[in-house]
């Protein structure tokens, strides 16, 4: 005899966490059902993400004098989770915008704060631009931020993983100025010398816009800021919301396979029952894909706890922190320690579902290949092979994590 529905995936973060999590679901509900048919179809997720800045999900972190609720990151990461178990793309379109957030939060530069408090309460969302592909030196920008004839700044360039920039107003990218240095801008992403191609072609995560930005000449209204005042856990934070991310397509993965096994019909004549919902078999099977994914939201909410000391450590702080803090450090290396059994628990998740199902599983317009393509593309980030040498590493001879990393081509 069924039970009343309960909630199997652990106790929410904080006492509030359902109240203000509630608005969101019947549209995370919506967003589930047209999942598999967007990622058919490439359709853009402009409108949904319209409708989760209406309610209010890109200021979560806001103070509420400024349109948030003054969410911790904690709660924030768990209704990541939720978002992602709808659909991931949108997770992480919203990422550099969440990342930025961050970065405002934790300023020192209190007018700098203030001017962009202001402005995120009113709604505007931004994409992330740092990176540029080919042949550039790891560690310099071919992107360049200059004063024209008259006397305007400008910024011309070209940049890759532009994630979310078709669903934002400005864009957080990085240039090269004439002293120099390197400098974060804030760029208008409709002002005229801006052009945005949707070209990302990874096999997953296929409606993120991670595609190309371009900068012909672009007048630029931001002050530029020096990298080195980037907020010291950025690294972390950008990885847990990986981790977030990939907890949320396990349990989309266990939540999918019981759904699909609860409404097959036929059944094999090797089989346990002549239903394949009472099979004990299969059900096993999607237990252990629930198990995969309770264990990936347990391993990050543990490292996101941690993080959450950290950003409020360097809150009360004085002074900017650096990766050397303690506080830093010790969230970096948690952070790294849960990279691999989530991203494992995962991987393993999305493909052990189909296990449990029949070759009709595999339909094209059933779209379950896409959680296995999208955690896989999300577990190729930021590469994972790296962040046990750095636990190894502080183990064995004590040293911390390094900076944030770079890409690029080797100086000759």
């Amino acid at each position: 005899m069924p039970t009343a529905e309960l909630n199997i995936w652990g106790t929410a973060p904080t006492a509030r966490y359902e109240q203000l999590a509630a608005p969101f679901r019947p549209l995370f509900a919506h967003i589930s059902a047209q999942a598999a048919e967007a990622d058919a179809s490439r359709s853009s997720l402009a409108s949904v993400i319209q409708q989760l800045n209406a309610l209010g999900l890109p200021r979560w972190r806001l103070p509420t004098r400024y349109g948030g609720h003054d969410a911790t990151l904690v709660e924030l990461l768990t209704l990541l989770t939720e978002l992602s178990a709808a659909d991931s793309n949108i997770t992480q379109a919203l990422r550099g915008h969440f990342g930025f957030c961050e970065e405002v939060l934790v300023s020192k530069d209190r007018d700098w704060q203030a001017k962009w408090l202001d402005k995120l309460s009113q709604g505007v969302l931004l994409s992330p631009g740092s990176t540029e592909v080919g042949s550039q030196t790891r560690g310099e920008f071919g992107t360049r931020i200059y004063r024209a004839e008259d006397g305007s700044l400008r910024i011309s360039g070209k940049k890759y993983y532009t994630t979310g920039a078709l669903y934002s107003d400005l864009i957080n990218t990085i240039g090269t100025g004439e002293d120099g240095t390197l400098y974060t801008v804030a760029v208008d992403l409709k002002a005229p010398g801006v052009e945005i191609i949707d070209d990302w072609n990874g096999f997953g995560q296929r409606l993120t816009a991670s595609g190309t930005c371009i900068f012909d000449h672009v007048r630029v209204d931001d002050e530029p800021r020096p990298t080195d005042q980037r907020f010291a856990y950025g690294q972390s934070f950008f990885q847990i919301y990986h981790l977030s991310t990939l907890a949320g397509i396990a349990r989309r993965a266990a939540l999918s396979g019981a759904q699909e096994l609860a409404s097959r019909s036929r059944t094999f004549s090797t089989g346990n029952a002549d239903s394949a919902a009472h099979d004990v078999q299969l059900l096993q099977v999607i237990g252990e894909v629930a198990s995969q994914a309770y264990a990936a939201q347990a391993i990050t909410r543990l490292a996101a706890q941690r993080l959450e000391s950290t950003a409020q450590h360097t809150i009360a702080s004085e002074h900017p922190l650096t990766h050397e803090d303690p506080q830093v450090a010790q969230a970096e290396l948690e952070v790294c320690l849960a990279v691999n059994p989530v991203v494992d628990a995962t991987l393993a998740a999305t493909t052990a579902l189909f296990d449990a199902l029949g070759a009709s599983a595999t339909a094209t317009n059933k779209a379950l290949d896409r959680l296995w393509r999208n955690a896989r593309t999300l577990a190729n980030h930021n590469p994972r092979v790296y962040k046990s040498r750095i636990v190894g590493n502080y183990l064995v001879n004590g040293l911390v994590p390094p900076s944030q990393w770079r890409v690029g081509v080797a100086k000759g």
